[in-house]
Order: C-alpha cells, then sequence, then structure tokens
C-alpha cells in the first residue's frame, strides 16, 4: 500500500514536474521577448524641405527606409526654425511650452533655463531608465556649447555617448563636444568631414555597446544647411540643377503679411543666380547623408540588428528658395517651409505605404517612447505617438484632427545697413532690400486636413493681420482668401486656434 502511494506520488510528482518545466520554458521564451526591445535611431537633418524637391538626391534613403517601410506625406514641424523645432523634438513639447523662441540664447536656445526645466525630462531620459544605450552626434541646439550655455562641460542628461557639435551646422573647422571634453577639428576631409564623422563615431558606438541592453542613436549631420559645403566626390554633381520654377516661385507676396508684400518682385538675376547655387549645394551635400544611410542599414544587417531596429528619417524643418520672392531661408507660414520628410522603417512596419495620417515631429519621441515600452500616461508631452498609423497590428489609436504651428519673429532694434528704408525690427537681409523676418513675423496657424484642407493663421502685429488658404483648390497658397470664406468657418478656425495656443498635454491631443 505504502509503495503503491509512493509510486502514485512520483508519477503525479513527475507530472508536476513537467508542468513547471513547460511553464518555466514558456515565461522564459516570453521575458526574453520582453527583455529584447527593439532598437531605435533617428537621423534629422537641417533645413531638409520635401515641397522643393529635397528627397530628391536620396535615392539609397528612399529605397532602405521608405520602401523597406512607411512615408508619411503629411509630416508637418511645430515652428520652422532649428532650435524651436530640435527643441520640440527632444521635448515633445510645442513652443509655447517648452518656451523656446528662436536660435538665440535670449530666446531660451540651449540656455541655462532650458537645461535645468527641459532637458531633464526629455525623451533620451525616459529610453536612460529603460535601459536603453544612447548615443548622440551632430548639431545638437544652435547655443549649445557657448559659454553662456555652460560651455562643452555641458551633456544632457540621458545620453551614454555625446558627439555634440558646438553652435550651428558646420563641415570643417568646429568644435565638438565629446562627453563634455572639447574636441577640435579643422579642414582635413578623411578626418574632420562632419557627416562621416558623425557616421564613423556612431558605427564604433555600435560595436562597442553592449549586446545584452538596446541602443537608440540619434545622428544629426549638417546637410543641407548653409555654408553647404560637399565631400569632395560630390562637388560637381547635380552641375545643371536649378531650383524649381513652378508653384510660388518668383510670385508676388499679394494679400499676405506685410513681410512677404516686400521683396523685389521680379527677382533681380543676381537673387535668382544665388538661390539657384544654394539649391544646387544643398542637393550635393545630401548625398554623404544618403551614403550614411545605407552604410548605417549595412552594418545593422551584418551584425543582425536590422529586423529589430527602427530607422526614422526626419528634417527639423523645410526650406524655400525663390518663394513669393523670397531668395533663401525658413520662418514662414507656408507649405515649403513647415512640411518636413518622414520615412520609418522597424519591425511591425509593412513595406512600401505611404500614409495620409497628420504627423508632427512634437510626436516623434512620444513614438520613440511607444516602441521602447515606456507608459505614455507617465510622460507629459503634447505629442502622440503615431506607432498605431504605420503599424496597426501593434498599436490602436487615432489621428489628430487638426494641429498647431507657431513662430516668434526675430528682428534687430537698428536699422539694416541693407535695408534703411524699412526701418528696425528686420533680420536676415539680402541685397536688393529683401528681409526674410521681422519682430512682427509672429504668427500662430491652425491646419487642418481631415475636415477640409484649410490652413488659418493670425499675426501677432498692428494689423491683426490673417491668413487663410484652401490647399485642395489652391495648393501653392497664392491667393489668401480670408475676405471671401464664411465667417462661421473663420470663428471655427479662431477658436481652435485660441484653443491649441494654450494646450498642454492631453488637451493638445483632444480639442474638438
Amino acid at each position: 500500500m505504502a509503495s503503491s502511494w509512493i509510486g502514485h506520488w512520483r508519477s503525479s510528482a513527475g507530472v508536476l514536474t513537467i508542468c513547471l518545466f513547460v511553464t518555466l520554458l514558456t515565461c522564459t521564451f516570453r521575458c526574453s521577448d520582453c527583455a529584447n526591445p527593439s532598437n531605435i535611431i533617428l537621423i534629422l537633418t537641417d533645413d531638409q524641405d520635401i515641397e522643393m524637391g529635397g528627397m530628391t538626391p536620396m535615392k539609397k534613403t528612399k529605397a532602405l527606409i521608405g520602401d523597406s517601410g512607411v512615408t508619411f506625406s503629411n509630416a508637418f514641424t511645430a515652428s520652422p526654425l532649428c532650435c524651436p523645432s530640435r527643441s520640440s523634438i527632444l521635448s515633445g513639447k510645442y513652443p509655447h511650452n517648452n518656451l523656446v523662441r528662436n536660435n538665440s540664447i535670449s530666446g531660451n536656445c540651449s540656455s541655462v533655463s532650458w537645461q535645468k526645466e527641459a532637458e531633464p525630462s526629455a525623451f533620451p531620459v525616459y529610453l536612460s531608465k529603460m535601459r536603453y544605450q544612447t548615443f548622440y552626434g551632430g548639431k545638437y541646439l544652435n547655443q549649445y556649447g557657448s559659454k553662456e550655455a555652460g560651455g562643452v562641460a555641458h551633456v544632457p542628461p540621458g545620453w551614454d555617448q555625446w558627439y555634440a557639435l558646438v553652435g550651428n551646422s558646420k563641415y570643417y573647422n568646429y568644435t565638438l563636444s565629446v562627453n563634455g571634453k572639447e574636441e577640435k577639428h579643422a579642414d582635413s576631409y578623411e578626418k574632420d568631414y562632419l557627416t562621416d564623422l558623425v557616421l564613423n563615431r556612431s558605427l564604433h558606438f555600435l560595436e562597442e555597446r553592449s549586446p545584452r541592453y538596446p541602443f537608440f542613436m540619434m545622428l544629426c549631420p549638417p546637410s543641407p544647411h548653409s555654408p553647404w559645403t560637399a565631400a569632395p566626390q560630390y562637388q560637381k554633381s547635380f552641375i545643371d540643377v536649378k531650383a524649381p520654377r513652378d508653384g510660388s516661385f518668383n510670385k508676388p507676396g499679394k494679400d499676405k503679411h506685410w513681410l512677404l508684400r516686400q521683396p523685389v518682385n521680379p527677382m533681380p538675376n543676381s537673387s535668382i543666380e544665388y538661390l539657384d547655387n544654394a539649391y544646387r549645394s544643398r542637393w550635393q551635400t545630401l548625398l554623404s547623408v544618403d551614403d550614411m544611410v545605407e552604410v548605417l542599414v549595412k552594418k545593422l544587417d551584418s551584425m543582425k540588428e536590422l529586423e529589430n531596429t527602427y530607422i526614422f528619417y526626419t528634417s527639423d524643418h523645410g526650406y524655400h528658395t525663390g518663394q513669393f520672392s523670397l531668395p533663401i531661408d525658413k520662418r514662414q507660414l507656408y507649405e515649403f517651409d513647415i512640411r518636413i520628410p518622414l520615412l520609418v522603417r522597424g519591425p511591425g512596419i509593412k513595406p512600401k505605404q505611404t500614409l495620409q495620417s497628420p504627423v508632427m515631429n512634437i510626436d516623434l519621441p512620444v513614438t520613440i517612447l511607444d516602441i521602447a515600452g515606456v507608459n505614455l500616461s507617465t510622460v507629459n508631452m503634447d505629442g502622440q505617438s503615431f506607432l498605431p498609423q504605420m503599424a496597426p497590428s501593434l498599436r490602436n489609436g487615432t489621428e489628430r484632427p487638426f494641429f498647431l504651428v507657431e513662430y516668434n519673429g526675430e528682428g534687430y532694434t537698428s536699422e539694416d545697413p541693407s535695408c534703411p528704408k524699412l526701418g528696425p525690427g528686420l533680420a536676415h537681409c539680402f541685397p536688393d532690400c529683401v528681409c526674410e523676418d521681422a519682430f512682427n513675423n509672429t504668427y500662430a496657424c491652425v491646419r487642418t486636413l481631415k475636415d477640409g484642407n484649410l490652413q488659418y493663421c493670425e499675426f501677432a502685429d498692428n494689423e491683426s493681420f490673417v491668413e487663410v488658404y484652401n490647399l485642395t483648390a489652391d495648393p501653392h497658397q497664392l491667393e489668401n482668401i480670408v475676405k471671401k470664406v464664411d465667417p462661421a468657418l473663420l470663428q471655427t478656425m479662431n477658436q481652435r486656434l485660441i484653443k491649441l495656443q494654450s494646450c498642454v498635454g492631453d488637451s493638445c491631443r483632444n480639442i474638438k
């Protein structure tokens, strides 16, 4: 009887042991999945447009990221200027919440205040807490590394490896902060060309990282920002290319804000020759970025990490070359300055998709944190994840019905020598008395694609100037229809704008 009982016990114990083993094995597989989150790479170019053909040179990028994943046809910046836009990407907040107004220290660009209040809650900090290994290379914020911003010793929290450019975009003769220490560079292509240097340092990071934990890399080459210095092998590329002459090129800015009414029209030949050279040079610099993407993808493939890595490709804002007779710059409310390229590949994203869902650069950090497994309810950001749009099998989500674009104009208190007749308050003036910015070039726009393809903008100036465009009927924004549109629609758009200008966090995503 006892032996029978013992035999039964052993048999039951054996079954129990097998069950426990199967359970533990299943759990182990599940845990290994959880312990192996996706890697993420964000490539952020400087001043790359989408409306004026800025992605034309990027054949490898379009094949390796866009064709292998998704291309967003309606991606926008929260502000068409470098520092406010990049600050929005880092913070996930509209400029009225991250308080970065322009590219100056007084405009809160990389200021001590920004470092104390915004950087501790920027998205890399969350990734670091999730045990991501993090790398930054290239341009950070325009005033980074200046004495007023703490010099090169300041390394923002969340970054394990830090190779940040001091100041604005350059290709040669620049200074880097390498993990808080100054590193000066000269003009040797092999040693110093910044786009290639960012790539090479990132490859070294990939080789040295621990395979136990995921990685995040943010690569910020200077291209295609001025001074438009192409790599030697590309300096004769696109030799016959000129800026496109269609749309609003060399058109007068009638019925627009006064800054758009002041350029000489038609433009003098000297201005057209200048902008053509700039357009061609911008494309030339982008060829090195295209090479960067190719080398990175091949490296990830050789490491068996490509299929577990999300790669984002985008720009901080758009650009213009001759639109409404403005020679070259950004800062304006029109599509050519506020639209940005956005291509993404990664796990769960089907190839060769083109999505029309409206997305913004304030959505980038939220989407990255969503991929990393961060609980988004704990994140104080204005953006929303677009992972549901590009990978519906992974997430459920909703599209935003409309969104905000805002800009604070810059100007000088004294008269610009190029434009004495226009008086003080202007900036970025060219010969022929054409200025690209002014103090009262301060505006806020509500843009909607779902309920009519419309843009409504208000200026903070003495005129309280308003511009309204129907982008379906007038894709190049040639006619301001504020005096023709139904007053009820104007009131609706005005109310939306008021709400957006004061929104914070969740209220930025759920305005009706």
